[in-house]
C-alpha cells in the first residue's frame, strides 16, 4: 500500500486497516514459525505497511494540535 492511498483514507478506515494488518502479520509470523510460509518476504511488506499508517495517524494527530 502507498503513502498516497494511505492519505486518502479516513482514521475510522486507517484503523479498521491497522487491525487487518496486525492480524495478518501475527497470522504470518505464525506459519514462518511452522515453516509453511510461502514469501518470507511479506512479512517485511505489512511491517512497513504498519509503520505508514501509523506515520500517517501521528501526522493528523499533530496537525490537529496545531489547528487549536
Amino acid at each position: 500500500m502507498k503513502a498516497a492511498e494511505i492519505k486518502e483514507l479516513s482514521e475510522n478506515e486507517l484503523n479498521d486497516k491497522m487491525k487487518e494488518l496486525k492480524a495478518e502479520l501475527f497470522n504470518l509470523r505464525f506459519q514462518h514459525a511452522i515453516n509453511q510460509l510461502e514469501n518470507p518476504m511479506r512479512i517485511s511488506v505489512v511491517k512497513k505497511d504498519i509503520a505508514r499508517i501509523n506515520t500517517i495517524l501521528r501526522e493528523n494527530e499533530l496537525r490537529e494540535d496545531m489547528q487549536v
